[in-house]
C-alpha cells in the first residue's frame, strides 16, 4: 500500500546569531530579573527577523542601529544592530534613569559601532 506523499515543511529563517560588543553582555546580566528575561526576548524576537514590541531608530549612535525600550517598572535599554547579515550585534545595555537617553550612553554606542565597523 502506498503512503501519501509527505507534504514540505516550510523552511524558517535561520536565527541569527548574537555579537555582544564591550561589556554589553555583562551589563545585560545586570539586569533585574524581569527585565533581563524582557530583554532576552526581545533579541530573540530580532534573531527570528521580527521586529521588537517597542523600539526606535537611534542614527546618532550609527546606521541601522535601534534601541529596545524594556518597560518593567524600572526603564532599561538596549541598543542593537541587526542590519549585517551574519549576526545581531548588542552595543550597550543599560538602565535609564531619565527621560532623556544620557549622553555618555550614546557615546559609548557610538565608540563600540565604529569599532565593530573596523572590525568587520
Amino acid at each position: 500500500m502506498r503512503r501519501p506523499p509527505e507534504k514540505p515543511v516550510p523552511a524558517q529563517p535561520p536565527i541569527k546569531p548574537i555579537g555582544w560588543c564591550g561589556s554589553a553582555l555583562d551589563d545585560l546580566r545586570s539586569f533585574p530579573e524581569e527585565a533581563r528575561r524582557e530583554a532576552g526576548f526581545q533579541i530573540g524576537e530580532l534573531q527570528e527577523g521580527k521586529e521588537p514590541d517597542d523600539w526606535k531608530p537611534m542614527p546618532t549612535v550609527g546606521a541601522g542601529t535601534i534601541e529596545i525600550r524594556i518597560h518593567t517598572g524600572t526603564e532599561h535599554r538596549v541598543f542593537v544592530v541587526s542590519k549585517f547579515a551574519e549576526r545581531i550585534y548588542v552595543l550597550h545595555a543599560f538602565e535609564k534613569k531619565s527621560q532623556k537617553t544620557p549622553q555618555r550612553d550614546i557615546d559609548l554606542a557610538k565608540r563600540r559601532y565604529r569599532q565593530l565597523i573596523q572590525e568587520r
